[in-house]
């Protein structure tokens, strides 16, 4: 990517110089300091589905030209830090990435209860729930440094569910990619209607995502001719992506618990794919 090609351009340059050898202490300093991502957050107000929503966008200020953009769809607690974490995380990986807001007025929720009728309500209407996340799409293109035709969407929980829906809706995505997010259709896949190339990472101990559900989404990508893969990591349960959501699953007695080693293998598996998935655009 533009990073590895900024690194050889570096030391291009440092080879062809014919100013004073400076010392390999000052070469490394040097080639450190270029290189360090400046990760930018800004706060973005936007509006879409007549609400106006408050959403975070990342991006690295010291690449230089457009780079692919990724949408991210929060967990049902509403647009909060983890999704912000991950914002800056893609930022530094070199995309510019938009935690976005799914709910309005950037809202959270801290009981479950709150959470769940949240839910509830964006994807019973999920024209609208399109509505929003297109309007999260054009903002982010709005920024200088996004590509308007290299995007992929990422969500947890329910983002998973939002963005792995639309992605079967034809959404005009190169890349989806879901974390312990919820597999159920709300329009089954048909042949040619998948647009993305979808990548699924489940907890494979998730009680919300049993095994009877793995096999009918399966089914239902490998009928539509889906390029897609699904993977499950042992031992983990629902959100095993937040570090807090062990002490909701203690607060509130739920199958929720933070896994350190799935958490930072499907990150890995994450950054893995987005690169392949641009390097062939």
């Amino acid at each position: 990517m533009k990073r590895i090609l900024f690194l050889s351009l570096i030391a291009l340059s440092v080879a062809c110089s014919h100013d004073p050898k400076p010392t390999d202490a000052e070469n490394s300093s040097e080639v450190k300091t270029a290189l360090e991502p400046n990760v930018v957050g800004e706060e973005v107000t936007y509006t879409g589905d007549s609400i106006t929503m408050k959403g975070y966008i990342a991006y690295d200020a010291n690449l230089e030209g457009p780079r692919p953009g990724v949408v991210i769809v929060h967990e049902w607690w509403g647009h909060n830090e983890h999704t912000r974490n991950a914002a800056d995380k893609l930022a530094k990986a070199g995309y510019v990435a938009f935690a976005v807001d799914m709910y309005g007025d950037g809202q959270t929720a801290e009981h479950p209860s709150d959470a769940g009728a949240f839910a509830s309500s964006v994807m019973s209407d999920f024209p609208g729930a399109k509505a929003r996340f297109n309007a999260a799409l054009e903002q982010m293109k709005t920024n200088p440094m996004c590509s308007q035709t290299d995007i992929a969407a990422v969500g947890y929980c329910f983002g998973g569910g939002v963005v792995l829906n639309l992605a079967r809706q034809s959404a005009d995505l190169d890349a989806v990619a879901t974390f312990h997010g919820s597999i159920g259709p709300i329009e089954e896949a048909t042949p040619g209607s998948v647009k993305a190339k979808l990548l699924v990472m489940n907890g494979q101990d998730d009680p919300f995502v049993d095994q009877e559900s793995i096999d009918d989404f399966k089914a239902e990508m490998d009928a539509a001719g889906v390029d897609y893969e699904f993977v499950n990591y042992a031992g983990a349960v629902h959100a095993f992506t937040n570090p807090m959501a062990t002490d909701k699953g203690i607060e509130f007695d739920l199958p929720l618990a933070y896994n350190k080693e799935a958490d930072e293998q499907s990150w890995a598996k994450l950054e893995a794919f987005l690169a392949e998935v641009f390097a062939k655009n």
